[in-house]
């Protein structure tokens, strides 16, 4: 590639930015093709697959850069998990004049038809560039577009300079210190561990161990601690409001930036400004005009795919460059400024969620004010419970929850969340919480948006999620996957402290099961054999081999207590956790049972001319059975209950089995 063709013609040519698009790409996804409609820049933000760009085969593993000209075919194959990426389509022109000295150029390089691929050093200006180009774009207003062409030029500057440099110096910079580079530059912008572990090309995981062995602290942590110091030093050098200092330093309002101040330094941001004037009355403070150059003016956004909460700072003036006012004036902005942030914590905890906050929760009370006598009653009606992380403190009466994952089973008990992780399509609770406030998925969600909800519990399902969240507000770590249904339950009851609706949920769960059973023996059914398959991709199914993998084997293998084929028995008794395995079609026949569940999502493969898979008798006779992905993927008390309703209703409804 002659990088000197490239910027002599980028410079020359005139650019219309025509689109762009932001999707993901999931594993169980068909494949997915692009005929391209303009020159296009693919930019995989994270995830691994394989791809084709005109039938040329790449294998892509984290962030990387496809360009193609108009008319290329691009096609996602498979991955492995998400994949998620950007779609830049643009038009580019050279004038007349322009054109016939750079014809051979154009012929030789072709930088805006051309097909290429490049994998960045140093994704992460890429990203960030290509973000805040997306978030205007979608705006669909004129001056922000004219901003994204700005913005483009800066990204093919950015991209066209890393490969330029990388062509010379091909070593990869290192992981961490391109992540605490990226938080020094970038901590006014809300983003996630997930997010920037994957824009690195490594994982949540490796990441938040980087941080904690050369760092001894974790990613979180880090960044909160770069934004308390330079919110103290904003508070301290300058008169800016809370809601400034806030927006400067990455949080959605002041009530959320208060809570965290007050967690860091020990005392409400007020509080502490009063405090250090007075023992230091004379202390010389911090350039203003220094602080302001980390100010930020514009939309924060959070990049997670499923949460899409905004923060747009309208009408924040610019920090104060006047002199320091009178001692009476300055009173006067620190009572204004307490009202001002009183006032926006009420506001924001109201329209987070559903209820109001208790007054134990109430922003007035535990943030920027002293608390009175009723105020503090109400924080002392708290309860400690015995946790896999220690005693945890927690409301007696939470009224504002966050949980992750084990959605169903906090619904199901009577708590109506604040914030979930992002629901599956058809699952059982999808319509009771379709307005509740989606924080990305389970086993990542981000920190800002969490703490943007002001939670007054937060319930979770792994220690990734627990070390990421637990400085926020009361956190319980749910081991869910070495506890039973009934383990789970009682302990999430007891958490809420609901331990009596618990009970009566699991006995009335059980109840129906019986009843369930008897309805199943009574019509000749209970003793049939099932199998659980998915897929048919490549002509092999995904054979379900464990209780515990969802799809619907909970229900059918554990609490119906149905046999699969020997085959697949054999592995469910011996406890191996395989959970599923692929089977070809030429020997899925000796994995069939007498009924067939099968799970179902949109594209998957049609089968219904398939001879192999028409051969088997269960397909033949009418005993396969769809079950919807989104249903059966949660084992939850909630989804238990709405899978044994419908897996009960199939069998019933189905062919009975010749005997």
């Amino acid at each position: 590639m002659d990088f000197n063709d490239h910027i002599v013609l980028w410079n020359h040519a005139t650019v219309e930015v025509i689109d762009i698009r932001k999707a993901s790409f999931t594993y169980g996804q068909p494949p997915l093709k692009y005929r391209l409609p303009a020159s296009t820049y693919l930019y995989i933000v994270r995830g691994s697959a394989s791809v084709l760009i005109d039938d040329y085969p790449y294998e892509i593993n984290g962030a990387s850069v496809f360009h193609g000209g108009k008319g290329a075919i691009i096609k996602l194959l498979q991955t492995q998990e998400i994949l998620d990426y950007f779609l830049i389509m643009y038009r580019s022109t050279l004038t007349l004049p322009t054109r016939r000295n750079l014809t051979a150029r154009l012929e030789r390089s072709k930088p805006f038809s051309g097909t290429y691929h490049f994998i960045p050093v140093h994704p992460l200006p890429l990203y960030e560039i290509l973000d805040q180009m997306y978030g205007d774009w979608q705006t669909r207003r004129a001056l922000e577009h004219l901003h994204v062409k700005a913005l483009f030029y800066q990204w093919v500057h950015e991209l066209l300079h890393q490969m330029q440099g990388q062509e010379n110096h091909p070593l990869r910079a290192d992981v961490l210190d391109q992540a605490v580079r990226y938080m020094h530059a970038s901590y006014s912008r809300p983003f996630t561990l997930d997010t920037l572990a994957g824009t690195l090309g490594t994982s949540p995981r490796t990441l938040s161990r980087l941080f904690r062995m050369r760092l001894q602290t974790s990613p979180a942590q880090y960044l909160v601690q770069i934004r308390m110091d330079k919110a103290r030093e904003l508070l301290l050098g300058t008169e800016s409001t809370l809601h400034e200092i806030a927006a400067a330093v990455g949080y959605p309002d002041a009530y959320s930036f208060g809570k965290m101040f007050k967690k860091h330094f020990g005392s409400p941001p007020v509080r502490y400004k009063n405090s250090v004037q007075a023992a230091s009355p004379w202390q010389e403070m911090p350039s203003v005009l220094s602080a302001n150059d980390i100010a930020r003016e514009g939309t924060l956004r959070y990049i997670d795919d499923d949460n899409h909460y905004q923060y747009t700072l309208e009408g924040a003036s610019s920090m104060s460059r006047t002199a320091k006012p009178s001692l009476m004036l300055t009173l006067l902005l620190c009572f204004t400024i307490v009202l001002s942030a009183c006032s926006s914590g009420n506001t924001g905890s109201n329209s987070a969620g559903n209820a109001s906050p208790s007054p134990a929760s109430s922003p007035a009370a535990t943030s920027l004010a002293t608390p009175s006598p009723d105020h503090t009653a109400a924080e002392a009606q708290t309860r400690t419970i015995a946790t896999v992380k220690g005693d945890i403190e927690v409301p007696a009466d939470p009224q504002r929850v966050v949980v992750l994952y084990l959605l169903g089973d906090v619904l199901a008990l009577g708590i109506m969340p604040v914030g979930v992780s992002s629901v599956n399509e058809g699952a059982a609770f999808e319509n009771e919480l379709k307005d509740v406030q989606k924080l990305g998925s389970w086993f990542e969600a981000s920190p800002e948006a969490v703490l943007s909800l002001d939670p007054d519990l937060i319930i979770v399902p792994s220690e990734e999620t627990y070390n990421a969240l637990h400085d926020i507000a009361p956190t319980v770590l749910v081991p869910y996957e070495k506890m039973t249904t009934a383990e789970r339950v009682s302990f999430i009851g007891h958490t809420l402290n609901k331990e009596n609706q618990a009970t009566t949920l699991l006995n009335d769960f059980n109840s129906k099961v019986e009843n369930s059973k008897q309805k199943l023996q009574e019509a000749g059914i209970l003793d049939s054999t099932i199998s659980i398959m998915e897929g048919g991709e490549d002509r092999s199914m995904l054979v379900i081999m464990s209780k515990q993998y969802g799809r619907g084997s909970q229900v059918l293998y554990e609490y119906l207590g149905m046999k699969a084929p020997e085959k697949i028995q054999q592995k469910i008794d011996s406890k191996t956790d395989v959970g599923g395995e692929p089977v070809s079609f030429e020997v899925i026949a000796d994995y069939s049972g007498e009924y067939i569940f099968r799970s179902a999502y949109d594209g998957m493969t049609d089968l219904t001319g398939d001879p192999l898979w028409n051969s088997i008798p269960a397909v033949k006779e009418g005993r396969l059975m769809n079950i919807d992905f989104g249903l059966s993927y949660y084992n939850d008390i909630y989804s238990l209950n709405a899978q044994l309703d419908y897996i009960v209703n199939a069998l019933l409804a189905a062919p009975r089995v010749k005997k």
